[in-house]
């Protein structure tokens, strides 16, 4: 009997241990799937969706040739879609039952695009020459677009490879308890081995010895009940029953203990899945860029306006600015022109996005408000307020604030705020009349209507050009000249965002504007500075005209709050124009 579970556990080893290691040789299956597909349109854009790019689990790597200029960006399949616009394009779907790529050709207006390449809309961007091999996991909501150079047909070779799962869970296991029935075969056959080898005996004969005198023989009962076992059978019954059943449980033991403990993956199945998300939550409208769009394009605008701030290149910072930030940049290019020695303006400083706030908004214009937390501690935040007026535009900075308050806490950045119209009535003031009432204040002072709606308390701009100041200018002025001083809405358009408690966050754009005089016949005003230096005149018996612009950021309370005051949280401040009074 131990020499029969000898060979069982022996003939069980060999079959685990080789089921085991053909499970991931010769019973294992592809580790990956390819479909590629040759498109017969010449249309300048191709566009893969992310159902099609989830057919399969896993990674996607898509292999793309075909043409000379070779690019793949994916972003959300809304913006992807946006940007195509009204440009012929193909499309690339699965057929499930073919298990094959097919395309259709989506007719529209153009045949020809802008070249794609750096659009703020991408997650993001490859590019490459004759062929290009990227690995991208795209969400379902995304989309990837292939093209050349938006002049020529897009790379008409794609192929997508996706990773099929072929691990073998049960492989370790059975090759683990084949290995355990091997040992414990080999030790129920040295069992055995020790065990007959007992049983023979001394092979040397025993001489005879008498014979003892028998026993007085029982009878037979009538009964006949057969003797009971000796306790010497019954132990060694016993212990082959403990030892099969050790050796069966063990192995049992083994070869299952996977189910619970398997380092394997799922099963790999040929059949599409399919799964949806919605970006920012059930019920939530699409913010206007995601925040690792934003971290990206914040980069770009750092990186940009710091080579256009190098080089006084007013074309290059147009890229990315735009509005009072750009005027504001152009006239310091030309003051610094006519005198090196003039300060440039503060650079955009490279740092963490302490506030990111995105509109909620799948339409252009978009707006998104940004705080940078320069890495310099003894440096303030900037704020940025950036707009994107058409799909296939960048983001541009259109205001560009240094903060003297923190910024009010808003929703996070995967949630976004709407921007609320310049006429709304939430806040004490409307964002249309914050301008002209601020301006108001800066020329009247405490006599101004407007003056117990505004908080003082922080407001450097006050003190630096307010009304005290341009009292003590006139002061400065000799009797033959004369000032006057005039302020209005900018050509900026103002920007509001709603924070947590119903207040909001509002850019403003105002002009404030001084005007000198002569007074008497002959006399002539002698402009000094960045004036001079802007307006190009030395002297002029007609007067000169001198325009500040104001980017100005403030806190609105809601009308709820009794007793709060609008806040001036930051602002940039320059001169943007002068002239010779006409």
């Amino acid at each position: 009997m131990r020499f029969v579970i000898a060979i069982v556990l022996f003939l069980l080893a060999f079959v685990s241990i080789g089921y085991g290691i053909a499970q991931r040789t010769i019973l294992a299956g592809p580790a990956s799937f390819t479909a590629s597909v040759t498109t017969d349109a010449s249309t300048p854009i191709t566009l893969i969706d992310g159902a099609t790019l989830h057919s399969f689990e896993g990674t996607q790597a898509i292999t793309v040739s075909g043409a000379k200029k070779v690019f793949v960006a994916d972003g959300r399949t809304s913006d992807v879609l946006a940007w195509v616009g009204k440009t012929s394009y193909t499309k690339v779907t699965f057929d499930a039952v073919k298990q094959k790529l097919t395309t259709k050709r989506v007719r529209g207006e153009a045949d020809t695009a802008p070249s794609p390449v750096g659009s703020d809309l991408w997650d993001q961007e490859f590019s490459g020459t004759d062929q290009l091999i990227r690995r991208v996991n795209v969400p379902t909501d995304a989309t990837v677009i292939i093209m050349s150079d938006g002049k020529k047909a897009a790379p008409d070779h794609i192929a997508v490879t996706w990773p099929l799962d072929n691990s073998a869970p049960w492989s370790g296991p059975l090759i683990i308890g084949g290995i355990g029935a091997l040992l414990l075969g080999l030790g129920a056959f040295l069992w055995a081995l020790v065990h007959a080898r007992r049983r023979r005996g001394p092979r040397r004969r025993q001489p005879r010895l008498p014979r003892n005198p028998k026993p007085p023989q029982l009878k037979r009962g009538r009964t006949g009940t057969q003797p009971a076992l000796t306790a010497g059978a019954a132990r060694g019954r016993r212990r082959n029953l403990v030892a099969v059943s050790l050796v069966l449980g063990s192995t049992l033991a083994l070869s299952g203990c996977s189910v619970f403990g398997s380092s394997g993956g799922s099963s790999s199945s040929a059949t599409p899945t399919s799964t949806s998300t919605v970006p920012g939550g059930a019920g939530l409208q699409q913010i206007a860029v995601t925040a690792p769009q934003l971290k990206q394009i914040v980069a770009n605008v750092v990186q940009t306006v710091t080579a256009a701030d190098a080089k006084s290149d007013a074309k290059l910072a147009a890229t990315r600015l735009d509005g009072p930030a750009l005027q504001l940049r152009v006239a310091n290019y030309a003051i610094r022109a006519a005198d090196s020695t003039q300060p440039a303006l503060p650079a955009i400083p490279q740092g963490e996005l302490k506030v990111s706030l995105p509109q909620q908004s799948d339409t252009w214009p978009r707006a998104v408000l940004a705080v940078i937390q320069p890495t310099d501690p003894k440096t303030a935040p900037v704020a940025l307020m950036l707009v994107q007026k058409a799909p296939r535009d960048n983001y541009k900075v259109e205001y560009l604030m240094t903060l003297e308050l923190g910024v009010p806490k808003v929703a996070p950045a995967t949630v976004g705020a709407a921007r609320l119209l310049n006429d709304n009535k939430l806040g004490i003031l409307a964002p249309s009349d914050l301008a002209a009432a601020y301006g108001d204040i800066l020329i009247k002072g405490d006599a101004s209507t407007y003056n117990d709606q505004f908080s003082a308390t922080g407001d450097k701009l006050r003190t630096a050009v307010g009304y005290a100041h341009k009292q003590d200018q006139k002061s400065k002025l000799p009797s033959t000249a004369t000032v006057a001083y005039s302020n209005g809405p900018g050509p900026g358009e103002s920007i509001a965002f709603g924070t947590n408690d119903s207040g909001q966050i509002v850019a403003v754009n105002l002009d404030d504007t001084e005007t000198v005089t002569p007074t008497e016949a002959g006399a002539a005003i002698n402009p000094q500075g960045q004036v001079k230096l802007l307006s190009g005149k030395a002297q002029s018996v007609k007067g000169i005209t001198a325009t500040y612009g104001m980017q100005l950021l403030f806190y609105v309370p809601p009308v709820s709050k009794s007793g709060a005051k609008i806040q001036l949280l930051g602002f940039g401040q320059g001169l943007i124009s002068a002239s010779e009074v006409p």
